[in-house]
């Protein structure tokens, strides 16, 4: 089914004209929050909705920005990381915690004073960081193929989750019992049963460079985005099959799902968000917001309704948080 599905790919692949942003466009741009004497490559973002601080991995900076969303304007930068990559805030603990692909370490900082308050070493290129609110712990991927299982009350690793390769973007089930990850070297997705201890392999043959990722909980739907060919498909949650797929902008790196609206924005370096409605039979394509090159991370946030997008200081534009709003 996945490999039939794949095939479709080519005839779905025809240009698609931009849309020129105006006040009908469901996206809006808002505000730029310039980041300062930020260079090189941001990376993944992250957000404590209570205070409203978003936080920045500056991976080419060695630093974390910390941006007052309420302002508009960065409230602290952060120095002393190795190619930070992921970022989240973890509430039951307010804590805030910080994975370095340069050195392997997860730094943990108090989430009022930002202070540091923990290390742990997970060895080499620590990655993307999950949140596990149901059992309280956090998900970090790391290496050459394994999700680190933190206990965020010890700040300390309790177990890992061994996969095929090095995983990229994942997401946990409202359970908490089965993670989805992309693992991209492998050309699969791994589907973790938690409370089994098991797995299944889905295999992407035709597709590759599966990156971003994300579950539309209302529509029983995983959401993969490839890079190659640049594609977004859903699977079923439930049994794993190919619901639909559409063409999708080139070098995605992140995707959301706007329940409030059934939309889905896809954040990619080709220097567009493409985004769609999600309806029963597929996905129809609403518009395509212009951003810049290289712009290809980025978070929704549904408690303050923003899409956040990264943007990298580059010739044109100096490095900042690009605002959208949605509309209506």
């Amino acid at each position: 089914m996945f490999a039939q599905a794949v095939l479709l790919a080519a005839g779905l692949l025809a240009p698609v004209m931009a849309l020129a942003q105006s006040s009908a466009a469901p996206l809006v741009l808002e505000a730029k929050i310039p980041l300062g004497a930020v260079s090189g490559r941001i990376d993944h973002l992250g957000i404590d909705a209570k205070r409203q601080r978003l936080f920045v991995a500056e991976l080419g900076n060695n630093t974390l920005g910390v941006v007052d969303v309420a302002s508009g304007k960065v409230f602290r930068t952060i120095t002393g990381f190795r190619e930070p990559q992921g970022v989240a805030y973890v509430p039951f603990t307010d804590t805030v915690y910080v994975a370095n692909g340069g050195d392997g370490s997860v730094r943990v900082l108090d989430g009022e004073n930002l202070s540091p308050i923990g290390r742990i070493e997970l060895g080499d290129d620590a990655d993307n960081v999950r949140v596990d609110e149901p059992h309280h712990r956090v998900l970090v991927g790391y290496g050459s193929g394994a999700l680190s299982v933190i206990d965020p009350t010890t700040r300390s690793k309790v177990g890992d989750i061994r996969l095929k390769g090095h995983p990229e973007s994942f997401q946990i089930d409202k359970t908490g019992n089965q993670v989805f990850v992309n693992v991209p070297d492998a050309r699969e997705i791994t589907v973790v049963d938690l409370a089994a201890a098991g797995s299944q392999s889905l295999p992407t043959p035709g597709a590759r460079a599966n990156f971003p990722m994300a579950i539309d909980r209302n529509m029983h739907r995983v959401l993969v985005v490839f890079r190659r060919p640049p594609i977004l498909m859903a699977l079923s949650s439930q049994d794993r099959h190919v619901m639909a797929q559409t063409a999708t902008c080139g070098d995605a790196d992140d995707v959301f799902v706007d329940a409030r609206r059934q939309r889905v924005y896809v954040s990619c370096g080709q220097g567009v968000v493409d985004v769609f409605a999600a309806e029963k039979a597929g996905y129809r394509r609403l518009a395509r917001i212009p951003t810049v090159a290289g712009a290809r991370t980025s978070l929704f946030v549904p408690e303050l309704d923003r899409l956040f997008v990264a943007v990298r200081a580059s010739s044109g534009e100096p490095a900042a948080i690009w605002v959208f709003r949605p509309a209506p």
